[in-house]
């Protein structure tokens, strides 16, 4: 995680294009070489970041009481995530909103990012399958793996959380606020009140 945040760090003061995978190792306090073995190009070297923040928004949704809705399930993960100072610094955010705004302009970040949120909905995917067999225990249609409309579910509510940080980041609010995250992403999950959730 090191590694990471040396090289969130320096994207964020330096820019992408001039910041050099032997500037992050050096950062880091490692060789470059140990840098290549975990990481082949640097845009990669910010995956574990995102996979930080999707692991807190999936084990969000898992903690949520077990007698929740999806929808509200969903809504108490939203509020407990993507609320400054619950899930991630206010500062954090900021990084955020420069390393999503980087992304528009640079194909490999943007496969980063892409990559991070794919990760995010798989493990949704199974806190859903958890949730549902919890609610229908001895239920024999509950596939390991989720059905397709659990998988269908979990890339709405994925959806729901990544286009409400998208909007939020190429925008100029501050991470509180009703323009915040996650006051988007409720503003989305209630645009959402018709949609059949399992």
């Amino acid at each position: 995680m090191e590694i990471a945040r040396a090289a969130a760090g320096l994207f964020v003061r330096h820019g992408l294009r001039a910041t050099r995978a032997e500037d992050i190792a050096q950062a880091a306090g490692i060789a470059p070489r140990t840098f290549y073995r975990y990481f082949a190009t640097k845009e990669e070297a910010v995956a574990p970041l995102y996979a930080a923040g999707a692991h807190r928004w999936v084990e969000a949704v898992r903690r949520a009481p077990a007698d929740l809705s999806v929808p509200q399930a969903l809504e108490h993960a939203v509020t407990h995530m993507l609320t400054p100072g619950a899930g991630v610094s206010a500062a954090s955010w900021e990084w955020v909103r420069t390393l999503i705004r980087m992304s528009e302009a640079s194909p490999a970040l943007r496969k980063v990012w892409a990559e991070g949120c794919r990760s995010s909905e798989a493990t949704l995917v199974e806190v859903l399958v958890e949730r549902r067999a919890g609610a229908t225990e001895g239920d024999d249609n509950v596939a390991e793996g989720g059905s397709p409309e659990l998988r269908f579910t979990a890339a709405v509510a994925s959806a729901v959380v990544r286009v409400a940080v998208e909007s939020w980041a190429a925008g100029t609010a501050p991470p509180t606020g009703p323009e915040g995250p996650a006051e988007l992403a409720l503003r989305n999950l209630r645009a959402l009140r018709g949609f059949h959730w399992p």
